[in-house]
């Protein structure tokens, strides 16, 4: 009797048992690596449970559950995460954006003048923040930096797939890369972990790239860098936003000169 190839059900059922013990969320994990594997919608696995894969299909779903039981993080796994409702690639080069970083979006628009604004978006990654605040304010110029050639390159395939043609990206070092000019706003999700944190050797920050998470003894050199530098290029008035350790609001006040009002969670939100 030949043989019967597994079915979308059985492998879903199997993979969950496998992830069990190793993710928050077994069978959503499995549903996006299987949908990833037959490049089809989740929608798909449940309106055909009886689909049966070739053996190809089988070998490559194996090897991402394998990956994933070891904890590499579903968003490298798929190459896509959804941000804003932007659905962006991300790779290894950048880090994976989380939906707390979607309030440093909102506190942004709550801040942009109602007139087009010249707005920066320091160590972009992958695009994230400058995509949905260009996505949403069309008639904004940003502009985006990061060191990493690597991390642009995808930001701007990101731009490309989006069709958004209003964001700019300049490869260089924080506010060391913006061109000449006085901007309304500054954000930024720059790195805020402690190089001893504890938290380093936890979940998907342990495949994540270490230079867009550590940043010195107490996580805020790039903080202080970014502070000290910006009013250099913020104009009268203009706004300098940054994404902290929920336990550094102090900290991170202490370092900005002028006004600092904190926004709820993991964000700050300071005006020089």
């Amino acid at each position: 009797m030949a043989h019967q190839a597994p079915t979308v059900a059985s492998l879903l059922r199997a993979a969950e048992r496998t992830l069990a013990g190793c993710s928050d969320s077994p069978r959503l994990d499995a549903e996006l690596l299987l949908a990833q594997t037959l490049q089809r919608s989740r929608s798909y696995l449940y309106s055909w449970p009886e689909t049966q894969l070739n053996t190809t299909q089988q070998a490559l779903f194996q090897a991402l559950l394998q990956r994933r039981a070891k904890g590499e993080p579903i968003a490298y796994l798929t190459g896509r995460r959804e941000f804003w409702s932007l659905e962006l690639e991300v790779s290894p080069a950048t880090l994976i954006p989380r939906p707390e970083t979607e309030l440093l979006v909102e506190q942004a628009l709550l801040r942009l003048p109602a007139q087009p604004a010249l707005i920066a978006d320091l160590g972009t990654g992958s695009g994230a923040i400058a995509l949905a605040l260009a996505s949403e304010r069309p008639d904004c110029r940003v502009i985006a930096t990061d060191y990493s050639t690597e991390a642009l390159a995808l930001a701007r395939r990101n731009a490309a797939r989006l069709q958004v043609s209003t964001v700019e990206f300049c490869t260089g070092d924080w506010l060391a890369a913006l061109p000449a000019g006085l901007y309304q706003m500054i954000v930024s999700n720059p790195p805020y972990i402690a190089a001893s944190s504890p938290y380093l050797q936890h979940g998907d920050v342990r495949f994540e790239p270490a230079g867009a998470l550590v940043s010195g003894t107490d996580g805020l050199d790039a903080i202080r860098r970014i502070v000290m530098q910006a009013q250099q290029h913020l104009a009268p008035g203009g706004w300098l936003l940054l994404e902290h350790g929920f336990d550094q609001g102090a900290s991170v006040r202490t370092a900005q000169p002028g006004r600092l009002s904190d926004s709820q969670h993991r964000n700050g939100s300071g005006r020089a």
